[in-house]
């Protein structure tokens, strides 16, 4: 019996917390807070107008993207110069902040609806096995682990996974029951196929396009059909969720969720989509969509 695919999108919206604020947006730039720094960084679909357009001048970095290409380019720092790595946290995970060539830094902040989901449901468990693949610094696995699950951490980035056990280390999590593996997402999940592995959670937020650890291509549209289908023959007969996020133009959550009900046709169950969301703080504040989700759920 193939999983209910809910009719309607949702739009799962993430507010500013302690250490993390969009303050305002507008003419393809945002402005966030990290911690106690302000940030400008590039973003198309603010096509509005901003609400002070003068604090942006304030801010304590910016990124100036190269040409067309708004992933690439450098930041640029006020007059106290550049700016190191620094501490940031969400509940009880922390982790630290840093101003990546990509103009990303080191996190993706509309991620916590997510981590909320996650956060939620295994806290319903007796302490699952959860995969995480294209971890990242690896804060959707700590969250977990914080949740009381027990898990296995991928990517292909070595400098990625060294930065995510140091952030389990920050968050006092270095004896949490986590695996810390450097691989190629596609060759990882082949292989627990093979040795018939089982997990009750399994977390996929994969880029448009990577290279693994030995050269391997990544691309998004062409790999992640067999990857998804890997991914649901290692769910356990009493797995409980299937977590998949995007970030692509050409892509959206309905597509994300008629891949997963292909990928889990036999296992009932529910397939909830839609787009990920950061609202500014204040009055009259407006969100911007960011990256697109598909999710199933044992119930």
């Amino acid at each position: 019996m193939p999983p209910v695919l809910s009719s309607l999108p949702q739009t799962l919206v993430t507010q500013g917390w302690s250490d993390y604020a969009l303050l305002d947006s507008g003419e393809g730039r945002k402005l966030e807070r990290y911690g106690r720094y302000t940030v400008v960084r590039p973003e198309p679909q603010c096509f509005w107008k901003p609400r002070d357009p003068g604090v942006f001048d304030r801010a304590n970095a910016v990124f100036d993207p190269q040409q067309e290409e708004e992933d690439a380019g450098r930041w640029r720092f006020d007059e106290h110069g550049p700016i190191d790595a620094f501490p940031l946290g969400w509940r009880d995970v922390r982790f630290i902040g840093r101003f990546t060539p990509f103009r990303h830094l080191a996190f993706f902040p509309e991620q916590a609806a997510n981590w909320e989901w996650l956060d939620a449901r295994i806290r319903t468990l007796q302490r699952p096995r959860v995969l995480n693949l294209f971890g990242y610094t690896g804060v959707a696995s700590l969250a977990a682990a914080a949740a009381g699950a027990e898990v296995t951490h991928v990517d292909a980035s070595k400098k990625s996974v060294a930065w995510a056990r140091e952030n389990a280390e920050l968050s006092g999590m270095s004896e949490k029951p986590i695996r810390w593996i450097v691989d190629d997402a596609r060759k990882y999940a082949a292989r627990e196929v093979r040795r018939g592995a089982k997990y009750h959670g399994i977390i996929l937020d994969p880029p448009k396009y990577g290279r693994g650890p030995t050269g391997e291509i990544w691309r998004l549209f062409e790999d992640m059909p067999g990857l998804l289908a890997d991914c649901a023959a290692l769910l356990a007969d009493d797995a409980d969720f299937l977590l998949l996020n995007a970030y692509a133009a050409r892509i959206s959550g309905l597509s994300l969720a008629h891949q997963m009900r292909e990928a889990t046709a036999t296992r009932g169950g529910r397939i909830d989509w839609g787009e990920l969301a950061l609202s500014e703080d204040g009055p009259d504040a407006r969100a911007i969509g960011l990256s697109f989700f598909a999710r199933w759920s044992a119930s």
